[in-house]
C-alpha cells in the first residue's frame, strides 16, 4: 500500500471530508485544519508579530518591577501586576508558537503531550490573568479608601495569594487535559477532544460553567471594586498631601479598569466561540474559520497590549523605565572603565604609586638607610680629594670662625687692623 503524505492527505481532506466531518469534531489545542492557504500564513504571521511586541513589552514591565523589588519597593499591587505579565509572558511564549504552528502545517505533528496540555494551559493562564484581575481590583479598593494610609502586607501574605491563584486557575481546565488526545481521521493525524459517551453530560456542563466561572464572575466582581473604588477617588480631600494621593489614587484605578476593560473586550469573541462549538447541534451552523482564528489572535494580543497601558498610562513605570535604563547604562559604563583602566595604568602609572602622605613616597636616594644613599656615600669615599683642599674643609668644620657668630663685626675690625700695625 502506498505511503500517504500528510500534504496529500490534508489536500484530500480538505476537498472531500472538510464539510462533512467538521460539524461533529472538536478540535483541541487550538489545532484548526482550513483548505484555505491564506488562512494557514496570515493567521501565525499575525501571532508572531503578536508574540514580539507582546514579548519585549512584558520584559520591560517585569524589569521594572524586579528593579523596584530589588530596591524595596514592594507591594501587593506591584506582586499582582507582575504575575499579569508573568502569565501574559508565559501565553507568548509556549501557547501561541503552538497555536501558529499548528496552523501554519495543517496537520498534528506536535505529539500527543502537546496536544493533551495546549488548551489546558492557555486556560490556566487565562483563569490566572482573571483572578488576578479581581485581586487587583481588591487592593485598588483599599487603596482608594484610604491613600495616605501606609498597608504594610507580609511577603508570606503576598507569595500565598499568588500560589492559591495558580492552584485554582489550574484545576479549573484539567476535564480539558484529560479528554484531549490524538486521533488519525481521514488520514490525517489530529487534535481532538474525545469525550467518552459517560461524561458527555459532565462535559455539557462543563462547557457551560467554565465561562461562566473564568470571565463573567471574575469581571463582574473587578467592575463592583472599580466602580467603588472610583466612586472613592471623587471625594476631595481638604490638605494637599490628601489631594495628591487620590490623585494617584485615581490614576491607578483608571489604568487598572483599562486593563480589566481592554481584556474583557479581546477576550470576548473566544469566549463566543467557546460557547459556540461546545453547544453545537447536529446540523446547527457552524462557526466560521476566520471567526475562530481571529478570535484566537485578539486572545493573544491582549498579552501585548496589557504591557503597553502600564507604560503609557502609569507615570511610576515611565520613572521606573527610566531609572531602569540610567542603572542598566551606568553599570555599562562603570563595567567598561573598569576594564579598561588596568590596561591604562600599566602603561602611565607604575605598579606600587604611594599616597603623599605615606613614608614610602620619600624617593628612595633621599632615606638615610636607603641602598642609594650608602652606594652615593661609597662613591663619595672613592673620589680622590687633594690633602690641602681636605685640610682647608676638616679646619673649616671643626674651628668655626668667630666671625661668625660675632654679632658686630664691623667694630672689631680695627682692632684687628691695629693689632696687626703693632
Amino acid at each position: 500500500m502506498p505511503k500517504v503524505t500528510p500534504a496529500a492527505a490534508l489536500t484530500s481532506f480538505n476537498s472531500s471530508t472538510m464539510n462533512a466531518s467538521f460539524a461533529h469534531l472538536h478540535f483541541a489545542g487550538g489545532y484548526l485544519p482550513s483548505d484555505s492557504k491564506d488562512w494557514r500564513t496570515i493567521i501565525p504571521a499575525l501571532l508572531v508579530a503578536v508574540c514580539l511586541v507582546g514579548f519585549v513589552g512584558n520584559l520591560c514591565v517585569i524589569s521594572i518591577l524586579l528593579h523596584g523589588a530589588w530596591k524595596g519597593k514592594t507591594s501587593m499591587i506591584h506582586s499582582l501586576i507582575l504575575n499579569l505579565s508573568l502569565a501574559d509572558l508565559s501565553l507568548l511564549l509556549f501557547a501561541a508558537p503552538v497555536r501558529a504552528t499548528a496552523y501554519f502545517k495543517g496537520v498534528w505533528d506536535l505529539g500527543w503531550f502537546v496536544c493533551k496540555s495546549s488548551d489546558w494551559f492557555t486556560h490556566t493562564c487565562m483563569a490566572a490573568k482573571s483572578l488576578t484581575t479581581v485581586a487587583v481590583a481588591k487592593v485598588c479598593f483599599m487603596y482608594a479608601s484610604d491613600p495616605a494610609k501606609q498597608v504594610s502586607i507580609h511577603n508570606c501574605t503576598i507569595w500565598s495569594v499568588l500560589v492559591a491563584i495558580w492552584a485554582v486557575a489550574s484545576l479549573l481546565p484539567l476535564p480539558e487535559w484529560i479528554f484531549s488526545t490524538t486521533r488519525n481521521h481521514a488520514g490525517v493525524q489530529m487534535c481532538l477532544m474525545d469525550v467518552p459517551a459517560g461524561a458527555k453530560e459532565f462535559m455539557s456542563m462543563f462547557g457551560k460553567l467554565y465561562p461562566l466561572v473564568v470571565f463573567c464572575l471574575p469581571l463582574l466582581l473587578a467592575s463592583f471594586y472599580f466602580w467603588r473604588a472610583y466612586g472613592q477617588c471623587k471625594k476631595r480631600g481638604t490638605k494637599t498631601q490628601n489631594l495628591r494621593n487620590q490623585m494617584r489614587s485615581k490614576q491607578l484605578t483608571v489604568m487598572l479598569l483599562s486593563i480589566a476593560i481592554t481584556s474583557a473586550l479581546l477576550w470576548l469573541p473566544e469566549w463566543i466561540a467557546w460557547l459556540w462549538i461546545w453547544h453545537l447541534k447536529a446540523g446547527g451552523p457552524t462557526p466560521p474559520q476566520g471567526f475562530i482564528a481571529l478570535s484566537q489572535v485578539l486572545m493573544f494580543s491582549n498579552s501585548s497590549a496589557n504591557p503597553l497601558i502600564f507604560l503609557v498610562m502609569s507615570e511610576e513605570f515611565k520613572e521606573g523605565l527610566k531609572a531602569l535604563w540610567k542603572w542598566m547604562v551606568t553599570k555599562n559604563t562603570t563595567a567598561l572603565e573598569s576594564e579598561e583602566t588596568p590596561a591604562a595604568n600599566m602603561e602611565v602609572l607604575p605598579d606600587k604609586v604611594p599616597s603623599p602622605e605615606s613614608p614610602t613616597s620619600i624617593p628612595d636616594k633621599e632615606k638615610p638607610g636607603s641602598p642609594n644613599s650608602s652606594k652615593e656615600k661609597t662613591g663619595k669615599v672613592e673620589i680622590p680629594i687633594l690633602p690641602d683642599v681636605e685640610q682647608f674643609w676638616h679646619e673649616r668644620d671643626t674651628a668655626p670662625s668667630v666671625q661668625d657668630s660675632d654679632p658686630i663685626p664691623w667694630e672689631h675690625e680695627d682692632e684687628e687692623t691695629e693689632g696687626c700695625g703693632k
